[in-house]
C-alpha cells in the first residue's frame, strides 16, 4: 500500500472516531459494536426479498439500486427486470420488463434514474447504455467508444464490461465503470468512461484509469456529494467465498486516458486516487447464515450500491444489494451502511 493511502486512510480512521466522539456516549457505543472500519459501519441486513417472486416474476439477480425520484427504491436485475421497492420494507410495488431494440433480454447491470425520472440502464454484453421511459420503453442509445466496445469489434471482453453507472453531482456528466480491464491493458487496470450531457444528449468525455486489488473486478460505482466515487470491488473463490471491499476513488488528479491505447502502468498515466473505507469480511455478521462457505456468514455476491441519504452526523447512509444469480447456494441480501467519506 502506498504512503499516500496509509495516510489517508489513518486521517479518515480519526474523523470518524472524532466525529462519534461528537456524536456521544450512545451513538459512539452502537457504531462501535456494529463498525465494519474506522469509517463504516453496518445497521442491519435483510433478506426479506430472497427466492420470493412478484406478480410472477422471480425477485433477485439484482445487480444495482437507485433511489427513485418519489423515494422508492429501483432496484434492477440482470436479466431484463426493473422493480419498484417500498424504500422502509423492501417489498416490491411494480416490476417493469426491459428489452433491447429486437426485443431481445438485457444482461442488465448498471442504473441511473436521470433528473427527468427517465432510466439510464447498461448492458455489460455490446457493452451498451440505453435509455428507458418510466414504463421500459427505449429512448435513445448512447454512443461507446470502440475500444470499450467487445472483440471483435473493440477490446473488451463480453460479460466484462459496463457493470457500474452513476451521475456525477450537478448532473452533466454520467460515468461508467468496466468490470474488468481491456485487451492491451495491464490486468487490474480498469477504465471509467464519461459522457457531458450537450442540449440534453450524452457525448463520450474524458476516461481514466483505476486500478483494483489483485484478482478483483469493479461491480458497482457511486458518485458522493462531492464528486468523489464509492467503488466496490469484489471476486469470488471456490470453496473460499467472496472478497468484497469499498473503497473512496478521486478522479481529480487522474489522467484523462481517453486518448492512451495501452494503459501498461506507465509514467505519464496517473491513476485513480484510491483509499480504502472497509473490507467487508471485517463486518460483524449481526447473525447472518450463508449457504455456502465464506470469511464472513454476512458476505454474499454484492453488487448492486446507492446512496440513500445522510444522517444526523453526517455519514453516507449507503444501501448494499447481493446478486444471488438465481442460485440456491446464494442469498439476496440488502446491507444497510453508513460510510464516513
Amino acid at each position: 500500500m502506498r504512503l499516500r493511502t496509509v495516510l489517508a486512510t489513518l486521517t479518515a480512521g480519526l474523523a470518524a472516531a472524532t466525529c462519534l466522539a461528537a456524536a456521544g456516549p450512545a451513538a459512539a457505543g452502537t457504531a462501535a459494536r456494529h463498525a465494519c472500519s474506522a469509517a463504516v459501519s453496518i445497521d442491519r441486513f435483510s433478506d426479506a426479498l430472497d427466492k420470493t417472486t412478484y406478480d410472477g416474476t422471480f425477485v433477485g439477480n439484482f445487480s444495482a439500486l437507485a433511489v427513485d425520484r418519489d423515494g422508492s427504491l429501483a432496484a434492477l436485475a440482470d436479466r431484463s427486470s426493473l422493480f419498484r421497492l417500498d424504500a422502509r420494507t423492501l417489498q416490491p410495488r411494480a416490476a417493469v420488463h426491459l428489452a433491447d431494440e429486437k426485443g431481445a433480454d438485457l444482461d442488465s447491470e448498471g442504473l441511473v434514474i436521470d433528473r427527468d425520472g427517465t432510466r439510464l440502464i447498461s448492458s455489460e454484453t455490446e457493452p451498451s447504455i440505453r435509455r428507458y421511459s418510466r414504463d421500459g420503453a427505449i429512448l435513445d442509445r448512447l454512443p461507446v467508444p470502440p475500444a470499450l466496445q467487445v472483440a471483435p469489434a473493440g477490446r473488451a471482453t463480453a460479460n466484462q464490461t459496463f457493470e457500474g453507472l452513476t451521475m456525477l453531482p450537478g448532473g452533466h456528466t454520467l460515468l461508467a465503470s468496466m468490470e474488468y480491464a481491456i485487451s492491451g491493458d495491464s490486468a487490474g487496470i480498469v477504465r471509467f468512461q464519461t459522457w457531458t450531457r450537450h442540449h440534453g444528449r450524452f457525448t463520450p468525455g474524458a476516461q481514466y484509469a483505476y486500478r483494483t486489488d489483485a484478482g478483483l473486478g469493479v461491480p458497482e460505482v457511486q458518485a458522493t456529494p462531492d464528486g468523489r466515487l464509492l467503488v466496490l470491488e469484489r471476486g469470488f473463490t471456490a470453496g473460499v467465498g467472496n472478497t468484497v471491499r469499498l473503497y473512496l476513488a478521486d478522479l481529480r488528479h487522474a489522467t484523462d486516458t481517453s486518448g492512451t491505447e495501452n494503459l501498461t502502468g506507465q509514467p505519464g498515466v496517473r491513476l485513480a486516487d484510491k483509499m480504502l473505507l472497509a473490507d467487508i469480511a471485517g463486518c460483524p455478521s449481526l447473525g447472518a447464515t450463508a449457504k455456502q462457505p465464506q470469511p464472513n456468514p454476512l458476505l454474499d455476491n454484492i453488487e448492486g450500491m446507492t446512496i440513500t441519504g445522510r444522517d444526523h452526523t453526517g455519514r453516507l447512509k449507503v444501501l448494499l444489494v447481493s446478486d444471488d444469480n438465481q442460485n440456491a447456494a446464494q442469498t439476496t441480501r440488502f446491507y444497510y451502511l453508513r460510510v464516513r467519506v
